[in-house]
């Protein structure tokens, strides 16, 4: 089955807007698709590596794009095609909480 990999884009004040009920049925929604095999996780402080001509490695401690929000987490889900991943995410929390998910088909999968 195709993967997907899906970037979530949300901030507290965002978050704090929904109600309890979506807040929790978001987080609720994620649960199922963690039980369903898909990896799902927050986002840590970012770290940028470079080899430049595999002579010596360089390393950052900032990301190297930027939002206007911050990202909040990843998951590698597994969906028939884009239609039905994108409606895997549309109830995660970023979603529904005035934030945003990519959702990035994995090549050869």
């Amino acid at each position: 089955m195709p993967k997907f990999v899906t970037i979530g884009y949300g901030n507290e004040a965002g978050y704090e807007r929904i109600t309890p009920e979506v807040r929790d049925a978001a987080h609720a929604h994620d649960k199922r698709l963690v039980e369903s095999g898909a990896l799902v996780g927050r986002a840590g402080s970012p770290v940028q590596v470079r080899n430049p001509d595999a002579k010596g490695v360089q390393v950052e401690n900032t990301a190297f794009m930027s939002s206007p929000l911050p990202i909040a987490g990843f998951a590698i889900i597994e969906a028939e095609n884009i239609a039905e991943a994108i409606k895997l995410v549309s109830r995660s929390p970023c979603a529904v909480a005035h934030g945003v998910v990519e959702v990035w088909p994995v090549a050869g999968s």
